[in-house]
This record gives C-alpha cells, structure tokens and sequence, in this order.
C-alpha cells in the first residue's frame, strides 16, 4: 500500500510541480511508513524522480494521452490507484490538475482535500491544512473516507531531494473512448511559464501602453522571471491573455512577485496572494498593493525600473 502522485510532464519533460508533489508524497510515506509510487505519462526520463523521494514508477506511454484530456487522465490515475492499493493520493494544483482531481475524487471515492499546504498534522485522523478564503486564512480538514486524495498549493512545501533509487514498471491501463478532440494547441515558447516560475515581474496600466512592456521583459530577462499582466491590460490587448494573473486570471504562487504599475484590485490581489513575497512599484501611495505588500517603492516605473535592472545586471556581474 504505497503513496500515489501523479508527476505532470510536458513535451517529454516533468514540470518542477511533478518534483514538488513527490517531495510531499515522500514526507507523507515516511509519516505513514510506506513507499511512494509515481505515474508518469509519456515521460522521456523517469530516472530525476528518484531524487525526490520515489520508489517505484509506473510508466506510462500511450500516443492517445499525448494531449491532456481531464477524463481520461483522471481514468488512469483511478486504473493506477486501484491497481497499487494506493489510499493516499497526491497531484498538484496546476490548471490541469484542478481540472481532473474532482473526476478522481469521485471514481475512487475519495474525500479530496484541495490547497494543502502542508503535511499531515495527523494520520490518525487523517488531517490537512489547507488555505482558505483565497489565501487570506487556512483551516484544519479531516478526511475520513478510505481512500483520501490531496491536491498539493503550488509552492507551498517546495523541492526535497533525497538519496534514492526508483524501479520502473510499465504501466498498460486501458485509455476510454473521449468525447473531445484537440485540433491544435499553442504556447509560448522559449520563455519561462507563470505556473513554473520561481520570480514573476507584472505590469498594469500604469505602464500607459503596451510599446513600453520592454523594460518589463527586460527585467523578467535579467531576473529569470516570467512576465505577467492585470486583467484590464490582457483586455485592452496590450498582452496576451495567457498573462492574465489575478482571481479571473491565472493564480500566482511564485517566491517573488513584482508588481508594477497595479494599483491592486481585491481581485487581483486574492489570485497572488499565495506568493511568498511581493514587491510593489507604483507612484500613488494610497494604492491597495501597498497594504497587501511586503516592500514598496513609492515612484515612477519609469525611472524606478531602469535603475533596478541597472543595478541588477551590476550585481550578476560581480558574481
């Protein structure tokens, strides 16, 4: 009876996610003394995973979830559950993950607890912490059912390595007949993810039109960040939607969060909350930001920013 996490990957390549749920799912076996099993679902390399605490993995290779698909992934991961004996299962919180956990909840009967942010406080009863509230308070949930399923906060235990080694088993579950087809799908490239980063540098109106977001990316450049925006930019068209970061946008869990030139709607400020640290650069002082932030500098992006990738790239010069 081992610990289940499923490890998300992309293109071949697992996500810092999939690293840190099985960071958590290490902590949880040793609270409950068993071992860790991992699904991995087209996954070039499974071998980084036991440094993070995996025993065992099932891999998983199948063209037909070469594209994400909430059902059928969640069907998997159910064929693997049932499969391991597995009565503790933990996936992440990304987009993908929220999108199939309710569909595993219930193909395994399982109470779900979602925005854990820690370990279990206790095993017996089964208990959690969990935010709440967006952020702004956590509570104690007790998960009774026999099979418990916990969707890790993202960034909320951070990466474990630990001293291991991983066997590997093929995996063969039977993939159901979808509904949905995916015709073509397009990102980005060539540039560091919302959902992956470590740093993100933001901007809103106050940057006064989209002609000006090089200094924006130049700073995400030097600080290996990514670039995010308020809702009413991503709406004005000054940047993509995919940038959108708020409660109506794409939430925000990053070490450090920069805001530029958002005065800091409570929509806003509940979808980065969840940030560990957040910097905030504006020239009206009164702003809501300033409230939420933990360092504010009261000044003109515009000549505020400059400065800072200048001292910046003197910085990582010196190193």
């Amino acid at each position: 009876m081992s610990v289940l996490v499923y490890t998300e990957s992309e293109k071949g390549t697992f996500k810092k996610v999939a690293l840190e749920v099985a960071s958590y799912a290490k902590a949880v076996a040793n609270q409950l003394e068993t071992t860790v099993t991992a699904v991995a679902i087209n996954a070039n390399d499974t071998s980084i995973l036991e440094n993070y605490g995996v025993d065992k993995v099932l891999n998983v290779s199948n063209s037909k979830l070469d594209t994400f698909n909430a059902k059928t992934y969640a069907d998997v991961l159910k064929q693997a559950a049932e499969n391991e004996n597995a009565k503790v299962v933990i996936v992440s919180s990304s987009a993908n993950s929220k999108y199939l956990a309710p569909l595993l909840a219930v193909g395994l009967n399982a109470g779900f607890a979602s925005n854990v942010v820690e370990v279990p406080s206790s095993i017996s009863p089964f208990t959690v912490k969990r935010t709440a509230f967006t952020n702004k308070a956590f509570n104690m949930t007790t998960i009774d059912t026999d099979v418990k399923l916990i969707a890790v906060s993202n960034n909320s235990f951070g990466l474990v390595e630990f001293n291991g080694t991983a066997s590997v088993e093929a995996f063969s579950p039977s993939i159901p007949e979808s509904g949905v087809s995916v015709k073509s799908v397009d990102k980005a490239t060539d540039k560091v993810t919302i959902a992956d980063a470590e740093i993100v540098v933001s901007a809103g109106r106050g940057l006064k039109g989209p002609e000006n977001w090089g200094m924006i990316e130049e700073l995400a450049d030097v600080l290996g960040a990514a670039t995010a925006c308020s809702k009413p930019v991503s709406d004005l068209g000054w940047r993509p939607h995919s940038e959108h970061v708020g409660q109506t946008g794409k939430p925000v869990a990053a070490n450090l969060y920069i805001a530029i030139g958002i005065s800091g709607a409570i929509q806003h400020l509940a979808g980065i909350n969840a940030s560990k640290v957040k910097v905030v650069i504006n020239t009206d002082p009164e702003a809501p930001f300033f409230k939420a932030a933990d360092y504010g500098v009261v000044g003109d992006a515009f000549e505020v920013v400059p400065q800072l990738i200048e001292k910046l790239k003197a910085f990582k010069a010196q190193q």
